[in-house]
């Protein structure tokens, strides 16, 4: 059955609910998944932390793509074709770059997550072998390949920068969207409220991350993001592509999540 097959079905106006139909099993998946539940201590935060990161740090570079796409970056600047987009891939970018952390200070969300990994105790060498290889000139996928990290967070990141490379605005704004919501359940974040008020010196920051995600990404820049990808798919092949694409991209956080709880649970 094609996606426009259940369009029909369904009989519905909007395309991006017809997204949803087509994912809303995958992301049940991520939402119940058995891994939140073995999280019960201070190294299974640890073993999460030192996979999550990859996801963290590829959302940036996805997140970079799509201003590179929608926004002039080049000099000298030239006036882009729709303002509209330009805004909204802006006032994302703004609140991901310099957010503030627990004490008011500015930061990005991925150095945030950084300063929750050095206070838990995880371990951050395959992150730290990853820059050291961008930093030689080595390929993103070269260096992805040649650190050391399992075969699911491979897949992951090659599908991440696989997208970034095919440049295609709508598909990008769809996986940004659809495909790499952070899906943090309410169970996740009771866990490690609750492993924080035993470990506050351990946990405070990473706490504060979740919560600070919650609050911006869930309320503000998902409202953002859904009318950025709604302005450019434009037509019917377009949504077809982003369907895909956002659906393959949950499937591998769902075999990343896998990977995770393989570990938690040796």
């Amino acid at each position: 059955m094609t996606y426009f097959d259940v369009f029909q079905i369904m009989l519905v106006t909007s395309p991006s609910e017809v997204l949803k139909e087509h994912i809303a099993d995958v992301r049940s998946q991520l939402v119940s998944h058995p891994l939140y539940a073995k999280i019960n201590s201070l190294e299974d935060i640890q073993k999460f932390m030192s996979t999550h990161v990859f996801a963290v740090w590829d959302f940036m570079s996805l997140l970079k793509s799509l201003q590179r796409n929608l926004t002039c970056v080049a000099i000298p600047w030239r006036p882009v074709a729709d303002a509209n987009t330009s805004y909204l891939i802006n006032e994302i970018v703004l609140g991901e770059e310099s957010d503030v952390d627990e004490k008011g200070t500015r930061t990005s969300h991925f150095q945030l997550y950084l300063k929750a990994m050095h206070q838990v105790g995880a371990d951050d060498t395959l992150l730290k072998a990853l820059f050291e290889k961008l930093d030689s000139g080595n390929s993103v996928k070269e260096a992805i390949s040649t650190i050391g990290i399992n075969q699911a967070t491979q897949n992951f990141l090659n599908f991440t920068f696989d997208i970034i490379e095919d440049n295609k605005p709508h598909v990008l704004a769809a996986v940004f969207t659809y495909g790499r919501e952070d899906l943090i359940p309410d169970m996740f974040l009771s866990i490690v409220k609750d492993l924080e008020a035993k470990f506050p010196a351990q946990l405070s920051v990473f706490k504060y991350y979740l919560e600070r995600h919650i609050e911006v990404d869930g309320e503000h820049h998902s409202i953002l993001a859904y009318e950025m990808t709604e302005s450019l798919c434009k037509t019917e092949e377009q949504w077809e592509e982003a369907t895909t694409a956002s659906r393959k991209a949950l499937e591998l956080r769902v075999a990343l999540w896998d990977s995770v709880l393989e570990t938690i649970s040796r």
